[in-house]
């Protein structure tokens, strides 16, 4: 037999095993997939503009991430390893009107943001880029979150630092 084939273990989970618990204690499973919601939603934010002319950025990553995440609200459990996990409520529409933060982030970024939800009771908007990057907005400022939404999960729920966004001096 193969290594490969001699290391599979049937029982490991996409995500660590409190991340994965949280999340299906909040609803999802793997193969969730709600497509027409996330259409909704991605309708939607395009249908929006601000007074000043601002408008959502949608895109396959921001769309892949509300049909498998979108209307769940995920509460983590256990202590966090640097920092205290926080709860995470996935619905796009709570950033509609932050369409020119977004933008803002993007330009910066050099990409285009999408909003994912809120953390806690809307201490924090996430967003996630074009790449499938994922970041949160404070009052504080912004913060990396990870390379997708399945390091974002892990860096939230389990309480990681993350990295803070910061200009080139």
């Amino acid at each position: 037999m193969p290594a490969a084939a001699a290391s599979y273990d049937s029982s490991a989970t996409r995500f660590p095993v409190g991340v994965d618990a949280s999340l299906r204690a909040a609803g999802w499973q793997p193969g969730r997939w709600d497509i027409k919601q996330a259409e909704y939603w991605a309708d939607a934010l395009r249908d929006h503009t601000t007074p000043a002319g601002h408008q959502h950025a949608v895109f396959p990553a921001a769309v892949e991430a509300w049909a498998e995440f979108g209307g769940l609200h995920v509460t983590s459990r256990g202590p966090g390893r640097q920092i205290a996990p926080t709860a995470l409520r996935f619905d796009p529409l709570s950033g509609l009107h932050l369409a020119r933060t977004f933008t803002d982030l993007g330009r910066a970024l050099d990409t285009t943001i999408s909003p994912l939800g809120q953390e806690g009771e809307g201490s924090a908007h996430l967003a996630i880029d074009a790449q499938g990057r994922v970041y949160s907005i404070d009052h504080t400022g912004d913060w990396y979150l990870g390379a997708d939404i399945d390091e974002a999960l892990t860096t939230l729920l389990t309480g990681l630092q993350p990295t803070r966004l910061r200009t080139a001096d």
